[in-house]
């Protein structure tokens, strides 16, 4: 059979043969959209050879401290889409949000109390609590909460060099009524890398590189689905055009300040610290 412009897709897509029918399904359609990307975009030789050496330069930032192609993918909306789809919750439990190119294993578990702020010039004091339950309001004790942020420079601990190792990352377990609280610092907004491929791709098409603060957390509990989220100051310049689309209206929340002398006391924070209260559901498995 001689090979035309109209008949190639369904020829390569003929010589799919593998025992795993998920893998044919997947390989299939990305065969099809490929093409039809392709025809309907009719890239020159000089287009297609920037678009392959583009693909190399993100593999090539990639290291054990910085993943560019989670953050590609963040970037186009194609994480928080797939997030979506994989994720549907009834009313009650927590909405999905991206996982971030920053997350890494291992941050040390530490009482309930506790500070994730090891560096000196990390920001302003603030207590984060709240309670974790199921959607119908049943309290999840033993639930481990493992958070983590960025400094008020802007930078998570594997990216500079100046904070302390696994510094504002910590896993706590809720107590015997679902209820946590943890000392940290008052998240700030602050660009994501723009020093690589990413970075130039959203100044090519006149985009800023921006997320609104916030703080990270992925929430478990046994019998219960995990939850990757994060919740944002709904206050911040950037909580309507996220570089990454993780905003959601859920995930807003309120920073007070603490003026009263007694409650500062209370919560062991100086008098013009903050206090951020959210509450987690967890969908039973």
């Amino acid at each position: 059979m001689s090979i035309t412009e109209q008949n190639l897709t369904d020829i390569v897509v003929s010589t799919l043969n593998s025992d795993d029918p998920r893998l044919n399904q997947v390989m299939e359609s990305l065969i099809r959209h490929l093409h039809d990307f392709i025809r309907e975009v009719e890239p020159s030789d000089e287009e297609w050879m920037t678009g392959i050496q583009y693909l190399t330069e993100v593999g090539q930032m990639c290291n054990d401290v910085r993943q560019e192609y989670i953050l590609l993918s963040d970037t186009l909306g194609v994480t928080v889409l797939k997030d979506s789809l994989n994720n549907k919750k009834p009313e009650g439990a927590t909405e999905v949000s991206v996982l971030g190119p920053f997350y890494r294993e291992g941050a040390e578990v530490m009482p309930l109390g506790a500070s994730i702020s090891r560096g000196e010039n990390d920001g302003q004091p603030c207590v984060v609590r709240g309670r974790v339950t199921a959607p119908d309001g049943t309290p999840i004790a033993g639930a481990v909460m493992d958070a983590w942020q960025a400094a008020s420079t802007g930078f998570y601990e594997q990216q500079d060099e100046n904070q302390p190792e696994m510094n504002l990352r910590g896993r706590f377990k809720t107590d015997e009524n679902g209820y946590y609280h943890f000392k940290t610092v008052k998240p700030k907004n602050y660009p994501i890398p723009g020093d690589g491929p990413v970075g130039k791709m959203l100044d090519a098409v006149g985009r800023h590189n921006y997320r609104p603060a916030h703080i990270h957390f992925i929430v478990s509990a046994e019998g219960h689905e995990p939850v990757i989220t994060q919740f944002f100051d709904a206050t911040d310049e950037y909580v309507t055009s996220d570089a990454v689309f993780g905003v959601k209206e859920s995930l807003l929340v309120d920073f007070q300040e603490v003026t009263d002398p007694a409650q500062a006391a209370e919560l062991n924070l100086p008098v013009g610290g903050w206090l951020v209260e959210f509450n987690f559901g967890l969908n039973p498995e």
